[in-house]
């Protein structure tokens, strides 16, 4: 079993940055594809980025050259770097770990970017 937390959402002003972080406790991180999802409401929740156990990356159009994936095996710990955030990106974030080791959501985190 494995669980994962998120943290950092919160609320800023259109144009600003947040970072999300994604901690997983047990021993599938390292074996795990990695990913960010986000769900608005009234949306049907939408893949964000992932990020592989061998650090490829790839992005939803509407968030590249926003948004910024990464990991940090030694932590156990995935990370968004988000950018220049517009309303359109309000929604709650989940992480997910995908991959031979299970595949395991996090609870979510409230993102809210004010226009």
């Amino acid at each position: 079993q494995a669980q994962l937390v998120e943290s950092g959402g919160g609320l800023v002003q259109a144009g600003g940055s947040l970072r999300l972080s994604c901690a997983a406790s047990g021993s599938i991180f390292s074996i795990n594809e990695m990913r960010w999802y986000r769900q608005a409401p009234g949306k049907e929740r939408e893949l964000v980025a992932r990020i592989s156990t061998g650090g490829s990356t790839t992005y939803r159009d509407s968030v590249k050259g926003r948004f910024t994936i990464y990991r940090e095996n030694a932590k156990n710990t995935m990370y968004l770097q988000m950018n220049a955030l517009k309303a359109e990106d309000t929604a709650v974030y989940y992480c997910r770990s995908l991959g031979l080791g299970g595949d395991y959501w996090g609870q979510g985190t409230q993102v809210t970017v004010s226009s």
